[in-house]
């Protein structure tokens, strides 16, 4: 019964197969037969193919729906023509900022490409530190949606005054340190496939450098600018890369304990090179193939897969109105304009650009934008307006040396408690108005604002600023958080 069974699927997946392949131009089947001649060098031969694992990170974007489809065909011609084929570990991290489009967008490639039941294949996701298999259905656990919140809210906050916010610089720690986890999982991977172009890979490894400064876990990032320094650069940061924050007792372990390589073998393989051919002439594979779906807003993202592109307009609104004593309208029309030249630069045709501009609406009566804005920002993080007002202008660090700016902008009518508030702040005893005030502000408890305060001022330095001769992590942590016990 189990020999009919395997021919039975055997036959399926060459059926997928040729359905995929049908699909493909002749220069990404040529892409595709090079990209398997990669695997099996990679792998030390056909031979060895079989017990090679390779992990790629399926976000439910586009691009990587389509890496997806690639590397499954890889996989599927490997199988037909030799005793043999690689194992495929697919993982997804659960994050506040996943929508429900994404996660349509995974499942339904998942079944178009018949990867469901596939015992060569991994289907996985990480929701608050727990390796889990995947489901497009469970919604993110509780504990893990508070700790998305908390978690962006303490990196917001590591900043100056005049830093501008870098909402999701917390996305680009917690991926990170997803990646050397889910890669040391279960007797681990040989190599992470990833097809982001050069100048994404930089965006990734600049944002993770403003991440690991703030986060107070090391330097910038130094030695590279592509995923080739990736792992050697995550051994070099730790296992818990938010543990300048939080006590021994208040971390969460990853899980299932005990499941998880000491010493990790996996190595990273590029295949930018391998994606030919032009976007639109993709979209039969992606639409009528794998089912992809696309938010409107979501054909106009850039570099930063992260960023809401209503949100990041809401943003510079708010820089412009709080931070730059200008108009929230001015601020609005700064991000169209650069949004519109970044398009014109990468050549997107005009009538994208335009189309842009009126899914935005009217700069000059924006409404209707800054509702969608904070809607979706409760909606994903909790985050209401208050609270997002406070977090630009980061009062609390260095012994909370904006605090009275804050106040004298903000909510004036506090300047009477600020003695009470730095005592708090301190860890010392205040009214309950005060501790309950310093709560709803920031929407943070207040033994997390306690070290903050702690923590020494920052400044942000970008790796472009720094030249490395030997490639190795600066371990140097910006000002004097370094010092700062995580207890504050």
């Amino acid at each position: 019964m189990s020999t009919i069974h395997d021919q039975a699927m055997n036959y399926v997946y060459q059926q997928v197969l040729q359905r995929l392949l049908s699909f493909f131009s002749r220069a990404e089947r040529t892409a595709l037969q090079l990209l398997i001649q990669r695997l099996v060098v990679a792998a030390g031969g056909m031979e060895n193919i079989g017990h090679f694992k390779v992990l790629v990170n399926q976000s439910g974007s586009r691009d990587s729906c389509y890496t997806l489809a690639l590397l499954r065909a890889a996989q599927l011609s490997i199988a037909g023509r030799a005793p043999a084929t690689f194992q495929l570990r697919v993982a997804t991290l659960r994050w506040s900022g996943n929508s429900h489009t994404a996660l349509q967008n995974m499942h339904r490639s998942y079944s178009a490409l018949f990867l469901y039941d596939d015992p060569r294949v991994e289907l996985l996701m990480v929701d608050h530190r727990q390796v889990l298999p995947f489901d497009h259905q469970a919604p993110i656990c509780e504990e893990g949606r508070e700790a998305n919140r908390v978690n962006l809210l303490l990196i917001g906050h590591r900043r100056t005054f005049s830093e501008v916010l870098e909402l999701w610089d917390d996305a680009y720690l917690a991926t990170a340190e997803f990646y050397g986890q889910i890669a040391r999982w279960n007797n681990g991977v040989d190599a992470m496939i990833g097809s982001e172009s050069a100048r994404r890979q930089k965006h990734f490894l600049d944002g993770l450098s403003r991440a690991v400064q703030k986060a107070a876990i090391a330097g910038p990032i130094v030695g590279g600018s592509g995923f080739e320094i990736l792992f050697p650069l995550l051994d070099g940061l730790g296992g818990d890369y938010y543990r300048e924050f939080y006590t021994e007792e208040e971390r969460v372990a990853w899980r299932p304990e005990g499941q998880f390589e000491t010493c990790r073998r996996t190595g990273f393989i590029n295949i930018n090179d391998m994606i030919v051919g032009k976007l639109e002439e993709r979209w039969p594979l992606l639409s009528d193939f794998l089912g992809f779906q696309t938010d409107e807003l979501t054909l106009y993202q850039g570099d930063d897969e992260y960023a809401d592109p209503l949100v990041a307009a809401h943003l510079q609104g708010m820089q412009a109105q709080f931070i730059e004593d200008r108009t929230y309208e001015s601020g609005i029309s700064d991000y169209l304009q650069s949004s519109l030249n970044a398009m014109r630069r990468k050549q997107v045709p005009e009538p994208v650009c335009e189309q842009l501009l009126c899914s935005f609406g009217n700069p000059q009566e924006p409404e209707q934008l800054r509702q969608q804005a904070e809607s979706c920002l409760m909606a994903n993080f909790d985050l209401n307006e208050i609270q997002l007002t406070c977090l630009l202008f980061a009062p609390f660090i260095d012994s909370g040396a904006g605090l009275e700016r804050f106040l004298r902008s903000c909510h004036p009518g506090m300047l009477v408690a600020l003695p009470d508030l730095h005592r708090a702040m301190q860890g010392l005893h205040a009214p309950e108005q005060v501790l309950k005030w310093m709560t709803d502000v920031s929407g943070l408890p207040v033994s997390l604002i306690v070290r903050l305060y702690a923590m020494g001022p920052i400044r942000i330095i970008a790796s472009s600023d720094l030249v490395s001769q030997d490639g190795s992590l600066d371990k140097a942590v910006s000002g004097s958080a370094a010092d700062r016990s995580a207890e504050g």
